[in-house]
């Protein structure tokens, strides 16, 4: 892993790396206070511990000390945040959520290690069986 992680790089692992567990968290809890599904539960809270895990080999402190909301340009929510209608509908805009911000969080760390870009598209492909399995249910 590089030393000197450039701070713009920093700011897109912060703040897809929340993105990610953010979505994942959401997704964990419909499965388990709508669907009542343990074992998919679980899965979701592994990927999700998994991800944050192997992403913060980078420094939590850098990382944090890169972080700078107030510059953030794109920090004001969309109105398409605010048009979910059922539980269905915010099952999958998080599910999508977490598979852009994995991807993009796969890009980046190959400029920062490369193992943990595989390990992270690994885990986007067990992502996508999941989704799969869980949409299948509504």
């Amino acid at each position: 892993m590089q030393e000197n992680v450039d701070q713009n790089l920093l700011r897109i692992i912060d703040a897809n790396l929340n993105r990610v567990r953010e979505g994942l968290r959401v997704c964990e809890d419909v499965c388990r206070f709508i669907l009542n599904k343990e074992d998919e539960t679980a899965r979701f809270k592994n990927i999700r511990h998994h991800l944050s895990k192997i992403c913060l080999m980078v420094d939590f402190k850098e990382i944090l000390k890169a972080r700078n909301i107030e510059a953030d340009v794109g920090v004001h929510s969309t109105v398409s945040e605010l048009t979910r209608e059922n539980v269905t509908d915010i099952f999958l805009a998080n599910a999508q959520r977490v598979k852009e911000s994995i991807r993009v969080l796969e890009e980046f760390y190959k400029l920062i290690d490369k193992n943990v870009a595989q390990e992270i598209k690994s885990t986007r492909y067990q992502f996508y069986a999941l989704e799969k399995r869980i949409a299948q249910e509504f």
